[in-house]
């Protein structure tokens, strides 16, 4: 058992750092190593010495463009999420990072269909998320951030569903029994939201959103974002250190 067990956390993106979910996981004994790729920061070869891997979300489209990675340190990155999910390392993908997770095992990204999805929304766990290890002590319908354009259109062989909505029905899943992807945010506060509305590039006008109204229904809810999933991040360091165990779930097979 590892008391404080060392994460790596992957921040694709200057504007999408770990924030409100970093101070969780810190809170709750983990020990940070935070490679800002974005910035030119390396990726390690390997998982050695990391007992979870937390990957951010970002602007960037998870899925090639032109035939090639939209940021030159992604074919890195899957690689190591299908090193997490072969090594049963414990690996939570927030947005991009949940969408770049399923690409990773065989899943498919693609624009949403129904264009972008941002602002304060309810997701709904499914029955199995019930005997899920982070997703199980939820709320039936927790609180959540959305700011995407694309989505996850099929999910990876293997993998378990385990919350969706009407709009966007994967909206968070498992691999194995210790790999976790979600579409939504967790990690964000108001003053985040606030520079991503700053920088939008015309989705919240294609969505039809006035800034200024999105804004203050996700501030209406950040309390509550807060009572959901800071005790999620607390969940994700103890089945990391070895506290809580995620076994007894199958785990898919990983062509590497």
């Amino acid at each position: 058992m590892v008391s404080n067990p060392r994460l790596l956390v992957v921040q694709n993106d200057a504007e999408d750092d770990a924030r409100r979910l970093g101070d969780w996981l810190t809170d709750a004994g983990a020990d940070l190593h935070v490679v800002r790729a974005h910035d030119g920061e390396p990726l390690p070869d390997d998982l050695t010495g990391y007992r979870g891997l937390v990957v951010l979300g970002g602007a960037q489209p998870a899925y090639d463009v032109d035939g090639e990675p939209a940021s030159p340190w992604f074919p890195r990155l899957r690689a190591l999420l299908r090193e997490a999910v072969a090594t049963r390392v414990a690996t939570l993908g927030v947005c991009l990072g949940g969408q770049l997770l399923a690409g990773a095992l065989g899943g498919r990204v693609e624009p949403a269909s129904s264009g972008p999805e941002i602002g304060a929304f309810l997701v709904a766990k499914r029955d199995v998320a019930e005997t899920d290890p982070l997703f199980a002590m939820l709320p039936f319908t927790p609180d959540v951030y959305q700011w995407h354009v694309d989505e996850i259109t099929a999910l990876p062989p293997g993998a378990v569903l385990l919350a969706s909505s009407p709009r966007v029905p994967n909206q968070a899943f498992r691999l194995g029994d210790r790999v976790w992807g979600i579409q939504f945010h967790i990690e964000c506060d108001v003053a985040m939201l606030r520079s991503w509305a700053a920088s939008d590039d015309g989705s919240l006008a294609r969505a039809g959103l006035d800034a200024e109204d999105v804004l203050a229904r996700c501030a209406a809810v950040e309390d509550d974002v807060e009572e959901v999933w800071r005790p999620f991040a607390e969940r994700f360091v103890a089945l990391a250190a070895g506290r809580l165990s995620g076994r007894g779930i199958p785990l898919p097979v990983v062509n590497q």
